[in-house]
C-alpha cells in the first residue's frame, strides 16, 4: 500500500479530528476529507486518527475540547481515498464492546479494499470515561480480555468466551472483509508496562510507541524490552514490526495547540521535533536504522499549509 518501495520507512499523517488543532480552528468533514486526499496525492503512506470523546488539553479551569468519533470519520475517509492505510491511533477498547468492534473493524477493511491497521490501547483519560459513562477501573484486565476476543474473532472468525468483564459466546463474524485473518493489530503502549507489553508480544502485529519525536537512550530502552517480551512470550522478536509517533513543529509555523498540550502533558509529549527538511529526514532515516518500519508524523501546523511544507522529506525521503 506504500506510495513508493524505496523508503526506509514508511511515512503517515495524523489528521486533525480535535478541536484547535487545524490552526486553532475545528476541521469539519469538509476540511478532513479534502486534506485526506491532498496528503494522498503528494505520497503520504497513511492517515490515522486519535480516538478520544473529551480531552482536558488546556489549562486547569478551562472548559474540555471534544473531537469527531474516530470510527465514523475512518469509514468516511475509507469511501474517499484508494491506496493509503488508514488506522486508529489508538482504538480505547473501552468505548465499544469487543465482539462488535472486531466486527467494525472488518467491514471498514471491506470498504477501504484491506488498508486497516487496527490501533487498540486500553485507555488512560478518566474524564471522557466519567463523561460518557464508562467505567474506570480494571483498565489492563479489561483490555485484555478485550485483546483476547478481539485477536481471536478476527484471526480464526469465531469465539467462545465467558470473562471477568466480557462474554462472547458462540460469537461469529459473518460475512468476512477481504483479508481471511483480518487486519493486522497494533497495540499503543509505553514500554514502561510489563503487562502490556506482554500483551503486545502475545497478540499485535506492530507495536506504536508515542511522541518518540528523537532517536535517544528512550527508543533503546523500548526496543530491549518489547525484545524482551516477545522471547518470553515465545515469538521472534523480528515479527513484531515497531512504530513510532512523532511530533513535529515545523520551522516558522505559528504556534497552535500542540505547545500548551506539550507543556502540561510533559509524561505523554516530548519534545517536539523541528528542523530543516535535511534535519528532519535525518531523524527518519535514524528512525529506520533503529528498527522503526512505520511512522505517524503530527504536524504543527495541522493544515494544507503544513502538510506541504513536509512534501520535500518526503521527497527525500524517496531517494534513499
Amino acid at each position: 500500500m506504500s506510495q513508493t518501495t524505496m523508503r526506509p520507512l514508511k511515512v503517515g499523517l495524523v489528521l486533525p479530528t480535535n478541536e484547535g488543532w487545524m490552526a486553532g480552528s475545528m476541521a469539519r468533514w469538509s476540511d478532513l476529507k479534502t486534506m485526506a486526499r491532498h496528503a494522498e496525492s503528494v505520497g503520504f503512506d497513511s492517515l490515522w486518527l486519535a480516538d478520544h470523546l473529551l480531552f482536558e488539553f488546556g489549562e486547569p479551569g478551562e472548559p474540555p475540547r471534544g473531537m469527531w468519533e474516530a470510527w465514523s470519520v475512518l469509514s468516511a475517509l475509507a469511501a474517499v481515498t484508494t491506496r493509503v492505510e488508514l488506522g486508529p491511533l489508538v482504538v480505547c477498547t473501552s468505548f465499544r464492546n469487543p465482539t462488535l468492534l472486531a466486527k467494525m473493524a472488518d467491514t471498514l477493511d471491506e470498504i477501504s479494499g484491506g488498508r486497516l491497521i487496527l490501533g487498540l490501547c486500553a485507555g488512560y483519560h478518566e474524564r471522557e470515561y466519567r463523561a460518557f459513562g464508562y467505567p474506570y477501573d480494571h483498565l489492563v484486565g479489561r483490555f485484555e480480555e478485550a485483546l483476547r476476543i478481539i485477536h481471536t474473532l478476527l484471526r480464526v472468525g469465531n469465539v467462545d468466551f465467558r470473562g471477568r468483564f466480557y462474554d462472547a459466546l458462540a460469537c461469529e463474524l459473518r460475512p468476512r472483509g477481504p483479508r481471511c485473518s483480518g487486519p493486522p493489530i497494533l497495540v499503543g503502549t509505553p514500554a514502561r508496562s510489563p503487562r502490556m507489553l506482554r500483551l503486545t508480544a502475545q497478540y499485535a502485529d506492530y507495536w506504536n510507541g508515542w511522541s518518540i519525536n528523537q532517536v535517544d537512550d528512550r527508543l533503546a530502552s523500548a526496543r530491549q524490552a518489547l525484545d524482551t517480551a516477545c522471547v518470553k512470550a515465545g515469538r521472534d522478536p523480528t515479527t513484531l514490526q515497531r512504530t513510532v509517533t512523532v511530533l513535529v513543529d515545523l520551522p516558522g509555523s505559528k504556534k497552535g495547540p500542540v505547545a500548551g498540550w506539550v507543556q502540561r502533558y510533559r509524561s505523554l509529549f516530548a519534545p517536539p521535533a523541528t528542523g530543516s527538511s535535511e534535519e528532519l529526514i535525518s531523524l527518519l532515516r535514524g528512525l529506520a536504522q533503529e528498527g522503526i518500519s512505520h511512522v505517524q508524523v503530527w504536524l504543527e501546523p495541522s493544515t494544507m499549509d503544513g502538510f506541504d511544507a513536509f512534501v520535500p522529506v518526503l521527497e527525500l525521503l524517496d531517494r534513499d
